[in-house]
């Protein structure tokens, strides 16, 4: 979200036209908070305020006013003020002398990276599912303070500058929005990097040690990202921070803002968070460049109002995801073996999927609604017709950097150049400037070939090649029999437990998720056998006859058996000289 302009004094004329919230817990035992909010100085009437239905950095619809109640009005007398519900997200109060005291309760219980959790434990605050707001107001100032009397050990942490107390400035609203806040007895801990604070707030419940490892992890993953684009960007009032908040009542989640980032887990770093939180972290900072700076038109300005689409999010999200692991290799916390073992995951799960039948990556990336944190009742095809756009875009990226290495050049400085042409400036982007800058930076017929075939063309790229460029070899996992999609145990024996993909044998022979397996080959399933034991023994090219349990009726069904589909990617120790040189050039320090 783009900050037009940060009001640095303050004056005692402005607070007219300043809108100011009070937020208290008294009741966090049960997951409420109380919230007042003075609007004065009103020329318009009625005044209609409203609960956003969308969250920066989500692009799916959440819905908020559901978990607001005991909402009353009154103006400046005192006097109660009529409210009118014209549709699920807004109220419009009527008959007001030109200043709403609004007074509401919200039920609040899911720590994440949009939703607000409020407990005995802490207040962690996404704005939009938190606060009422006025579109019409959206330029006024905004005061918040946070009564934590009920919870003296408390402290605040967030990006809204500070005023005094517990009290908290933003210049308006979307600014307010974008700045979530985390409320509670945090530790702290913090650095200098040219010129800018970083802090990280730790909600935990962990010892003081492991929070000094974890956090010189995350100073050397901040180092090494800035030295990707050369910078840091220039934060509001000179600082970043992380709000993590790594507690057995959270969901875990990461999401960016301008100048902080939510992280949650359920893991604390004592119980497997130190190495599996880290990731998150390293994702989230980086879109202090790209997405928070370096930001799609389409997402400028953001709707809180509806859905957020944009075409970009491959590279928006996936660039992102490439780089995350990528630079905590290069801060040394992980083995380039271990970095290029974890890239198999990723790729067996984009290249092959059938997905890419459908749709490039622009339209994977308008998918987004439909699967960022959205819900829905019915079933969905996925398996079939959806690849991540983080996974995929992240794909797109290795193979770009690969193929940018063979020709002496760099995804990091493609990225720098496109720091300094739309980052720094904060000059949005579309994807015709994507292009265009890589065109600019490479050259137009490598730029032309690249975004023709694979991205808005569903193509891959030869990855054998270009992994042979940086020593790496790209190998079939086994010969073993492949069958295409999941089968789980339960008490009643086995059962097709995911929706099969397009292809594969499981998907020709017709059967479907929840189809119940008797028998393979005659050999009745029971309590003893073992599914993975019972496909070793057969060969790709098999045909296996299943007795399944469909709709309480039986069916036999083929299955003909094929070859994993799945590769492996390892570093080759005898690659020649030249590729051990440019492995080392793309995944050492900078």
């Amino acid at each position: 979200m783009r900050f037009i302009a940060i009001i640095l004094f303050i004056s005692s004329a402005c607070f007219g036209q300043t809108n100011s919230y009070q937020v208290s817990f008294e009741n966090a035992v049960h997951h409420e908070a109380l919230i007042e909010v003075t609007f004065p100085d009103l020329a318009l009437e009625p005044l209609t305020v409203r609960m956003s239905r969308s969250s920066p950095g989500r692009y799916a619809l959440h819905e908020f006013a559901k978990n607001v109640y005991a909402v009353t009005a009154t103006n400046s007398a005192g006097e109660q003020l009529e409210i009118l519900r014209p549709d699920p997200y807004s109220w419009k109060i009527m008959g007001h002398d030109g200043t709403v005291n609004l007074e509401y309760t919200l039920f609040a219980n899911r720590g994440d990276g949009t939703y607000s959790q409020i407990d005995e434990t802490h207040a962690h605050l996404n704005m939009p599912a938190t606060f009422m707001l006025s579109e019409e107001l959206k330029e006024r100032s905004i005061q918040v303070t946070f009564d934590t009397d009920n919870m003296p050990e408390w402290k605040i942490a967030t990006q809204l500058k500070h005023l005094q107390e517990n009290t908290y400035f933003a210049p308006n609203l979307y600014y307010f929005l974008d700045s979530p806040t985390e409320i509670s007895d945090f530790d702290l801990r913090q650095f200098t990097l040219n010129g800018e604070n970083i802090r990280f707030v730790l909600h935990h419940p962990g010892k003081a040690q492991e929070f000094d490892t974890y956090f010189e992890k995350v100073k050397k993953i901040v180092v090494q990202q800035k030295e990707v684009f050369g910078e840091l960007p220039e934060f509001d009032y000179g600082e970043y921070t992380f709000l993590a908040c790594y507690m057995p009542n959270v969901s875990g989640d990461g999401m960016e803002h301008r100048n902080s980032t939510v992280l949650t887990s359920f893991r604390s770093l004592g119980e497997g968070g130190m190495e599996r939180n880290i990731g998150t972290a390293s994702h989230e900072f980086f879109h202090a460049w790209n997405v928070e700076r370096i930001r799609p038109e389409s997402l400028e300005p953001f709707d809180f109002t509806e859905v957020n689409m944009s075409g970009a999010l491959w590279f928006a999200e996936g660039f992102t995801s490439y780089y995350a692991p990528l630079t905590i290799r290069r801060a040394a916390l992980i083995t380039p073996e271990q970095y290029v073992k974890d890239l198999a995951e990723t790729f067996n799960y984009v290249w092959n999927s059938p997905a890419r039948e459908y749709f490039s990556p622009i339209e994977m990336s308008y998918q987004a609604p439909f699967v960022d944190a959205a819900t829905s009742v019915d079933p969905v095809n996925r398996e079939n017709i959806f690849i991540s756009y983080y996974s995929y875009g992240s794909m797109l990226a290795l193979a770009l950097d690969l193929k940018l290495r063979k020709n002496g050049l760099t995804l990091d400085d493609y990225m720098h150049l496109m720091w300094e042409k739309y980052g720094e400036p904060e000059d949005p982007y579309d994807l015709k400037d994507l292009q265009t800058t890589l065109a600019e930076y490479a050259n137009a017929d490598f730029a032309e070939d690249f975004f023709s075939k694979y991205i808005y063309s569903s193509n891959m790229p030869d990855y054998e090649n270009l992994f042979e460029t940086v020593g790496l070899d790209l190998k079939r996992v086994s010969e073993n029999a492949f069958f295409g999609t999941f089968v789980t145990q339960d008490d009643e024996g086995f059962f097709i437990s995911g929706n099969p993909a397009k292809n594969t044998p499981v998907y020709q022979a017709g059967l479907n998720e929840g189809d119940r397996i008797i028998s393979i080959n005659e050999t009745i399933l029971g309590a003893d056998n073992d599914w993975k034991e019972e496909l070793e023994k057969y060969e790709p090219g098999d045909s296996i006859e299943l007795v399944i349990e469909r709709f309480g009726k039986e069916q036999t069904k083929i299955v003909i058996l094929a070859e994993d589909p799945a590769y492996s990617i390892s570093i080759n120790e005898d690659a020649p000289k030249k590729a051990k040189q440019a492995r080392a050039d793309w995944l050492s320090k900078k």
